[in-house]
């Protein structure tokens, strides 16, 4: 046997002594016969260095330091997940999907671990980069750490596709945190909060050695990709145990709500028998044709849901409310609390939303307050225990002045929050406006972060955003802990964003009710900020989804002589204030006005270039059939009762081809 055969020996026998250990949890060999043969091939690989494989089973012990983390767009986006918490909400979602797909739908049930989500790309058998979840567009690439997690294949098993991507959980078992913590004790160093915390914080260490260290593990759910060769999610979760994944056996095949119901109450109980964090349960509908027809909404896909067990509770007392100022002027108020132990992580602070809120609860500084971490990140009050009542107890006065520029506050009709009208003398406005405008789904300012912006404006630097684009090395230079390299970064980071495209622009400028999804629609039909600026609440109302509240909010924004004002400087400045000609040139108005459905199998182009080019044409894509829908573009396998109702309503039906041809 040659050196060479050797080497492909060692790391073929050791890849599948690894999968038996962390994926199939049933050695085949002892530790010490590992260890030997894993040193075997470290000594081999080291005389021999032009036999060199970047997916070695010897570079799992890590050593390399990755000192920045490159930055890296998703080629699938990772949406969040619409959460639920009772069989009403579950219902109301079947109803919802029964309206746009046909015949009976099944759906897969799978455990929520609560983990760090990455994202894995795989090409001919190799694993190619691993990347966080960011903000779902783009996120972090960790490979070089994620490659010293053992459950995570470097190579492929049995048939596998050419490319594609495979979406999970980065996880720390209970087991292994005990120990870690332990050991953290025993060397008289603070002990970890959480497993979660601790999994998500590993995957940014500089040094891969130290992630060796700890045990994690990598739990699949969703492949991601063209060609397949899978029909529904349980196939996926099938075949991605064949290619040599680790993929949780809890999940299960539901028939119906009913039995989805099942699945949850059975869970409810037995997650505390688990070895991992789990905090619900997440159901899909199974057939990927349904998914496909399906959709996404701006922030999640139609086809799933998470279904959240019920959340934790603690009774704490409540020290102090505080005021906070957003960036709109929006007022929230925050409890301060006495630190309590919940959901693995010590709360100090838990949002009181507004003033109807406290006096719904009644709550009052000195009450013992019923604290919970449900959907939302931060913590919420969610009742008083009365019996607990200091007797010289006070009702709460919403305060009516700004707590930071003292301006009095105004609230308007039908608004559940206070806000301070004073947009352009309250700093935390200020910054927080400039913050939005530097973040990563609007202008994407690489080397400027939210301290930065605040020591920028504290100093007297900037006062809104256009001003960033005055600044220069010299200015941020002597600003505290900013390095040569560092002012070079924010100075190049600030240029670059000046081909951010209009919509992300327009997003950046932090309209009131104006997000990402509201942005991209009011580019696509005005082109640009000049149509924005002249348009009435008329106009406004006319484009679709664009409601009375948002076309009001529009207008008194620019209506605003200082909006006015920063808007001629940005576009001195070149930034991008339009849509640019290489888009307008791939935009037409051949669909304007029309509503249109897209139902079935297409082959020429995919179910999603068609939606694009819908709506690149004027067009608006609609999920269901009513009286409205101008035609339905039908492909092959289209569901009965979606044809029956476009008949009895004597909505047109077209082909793909006939479609395209209208587009010539």
């Amino acid at each position: 046997m040659t050196v060479k055969e050797q080497i492909q020996s060692l790391r073929k026998e050791l890849r599948e002594h690894n999968y038996n250990y962390y994926v199939l949890d049933n050695p085949t060999i002892d530790d010490f016969e590992f260890d030997m043969k894993l040193k075997q091939l470290q000594e081999l690989e080291a005389q021999h260095p032009e036999l060199f494989d970047p997916n070695s089973p010897t570079l799992r012990v890590g050593g390399e330091v990755t000192k920045n983390f490159e930055t890296v767009v998703h080629e699938h986006r990772m949406y969040s997940l619409d959460n639920s918490y009772s069989r009403e909400d579950l219902l109301d979602w079947e109803k919802r999907i029964k309206k746009i797909v046909d015949g009976p739908v099944e759906f897969v049930c799978e455990l929520k671990y609560d983990g760090a989500s990455i994202s894995l790309t795989y090409e001919n058998g190799k694993l190619l980069r691993a990347v966080t979840r960011g903000d779902g567009t783009q996120g972090d690439d960790v490979t070089t750490n994620i490659k010293t997690i053992k459950s995570v294949p470097l190579q492929l098993k049995n048939d596998f596709p050419e490319k594609f991507d495979i979406r999970g959980e980065i996880v720390l078992p209970f087991e292994g945190f005990q120990k870690m913590n332990e050991e953290r004790l025993a060397a008289g160093e603070e002990p970890y909060r959480n497993p979660r915390n601790t999994a998500s914080g590993s995957l940014k260490l500089q040094d891969s050695a130290e992630v060796a260290k700890r045990p994690l593990e990598c739990l699949l759910y969703s492949l991601k990709g063209t060609n397949l060769g899978i029909t529904s999610q349980f196939d996926s979760l099938e075949k991605a145990r064949r290619m040599g994944f680790k993929v949780p056996d809890a999940a299960r095949l539901a028939k119906s709500i009913e039995e989805v119901l099942e699945f949850v109450k059975y869970w409810d109980i037995h997650r505390h028998d688990l070895p991992y964090e789990t905090d619900g349960v997440v159901i899909k509908v199974n057939n990927l044709l349904q998914q496909e027809e399906l959709g996404y909404t701006s922030k999640a896909p139609r086809w799933a849901m998470a279904y959240k067990f019920k959340a934790e509770q603690v009774s704490t007392r409540l020290n102090e409310i505080t005021y906070q100022v957003g960036r709109t002027g929006a007022i929230t108020p925050v409890a301060n609390l006495e630190p309590v132990e919940l959901a693995g992580t010590t709360v100090k602070r838990a949002s009181l939303h507004n003033a109807d809120q406290i006096e719904k609860l009644d709550v009052r500084v000195g009450d013992e307050v019923y604290v919970e971490k449900g959907g939302e990140i931060i913590p919420k009050i969610i009742a008083v225990d009365l019996s607990k009542r200091p007797p010289n107890s006070q009702p709460t006065q919403y305060i009516t002045h700004c707590p930071e520029c003292q301006t009095e506050l105004v609230r308007q009709e039908g608004d559940a929050k206070h806000y301070c009208p004073n947009d352009n003398g309250c700093n935390p406005q200020i910054i927080g406006r400039i913050q939005h405008f530097i973040s990563r789904k609007a202008m994407d300012i690489e080397g400027l972060g939210g301290e930065t912006v605040a020591l920028l404006v504290n100093e007297g630097l900037i006062s809104n955003y256009s001003d960033l684009y005055t600044l220069t090395k010299d200015v941020v230079l002597p600003l505290e802990r900013m390095a040569e390299k560092s002012a070079d970064n924010l100075i190049k980071g600030i240029q670059a964003s000046k081909q951010i495209p209009f919509e992300r622009v327009l997003f950046a400028l932090g309209i009131r009710y104006v997000g990402e999804t509201v942005a991209k629609k009011l580019a696509k039909h005005y082109k640009s900020i000049d149509a924005i600026i002249a348009a009435t609440t008329e106009d406004l109302v006319s484009v679709d989804e664009i409601g009375n509240r948002i076309a009001e909010s529009v207008v008194e924004f620019f209506a605003s002589e200082s909006n006015k004002t920063i808007i001629n400087k940005l576009k001195n400045y070149g930034i991008q204030l339009e849509i640019s000609a290489e888009k307008l040139a791939n935009q037409t108005d051949k669909l304007k006005g029309l509503s249109i459905v897209v139902s079935g199998v297409f082959h020429t182009v995919s179910r999603n270039e068609l939606k694009k080019l819908i709506e690149d044409n004027g067009g608006k894509v609609s999920s269901s059939i009513s009286s409205k829908t101008n035609f339905l573009v039908a492909g092959d396998n289209m569901g009965p009762s979606k044809l029956a109702k476009a008949q009895t309503l004597q909505i047109p039906i077209i082909s793909e081809e006939d479609f395209l041809f209208r587009l010539k």
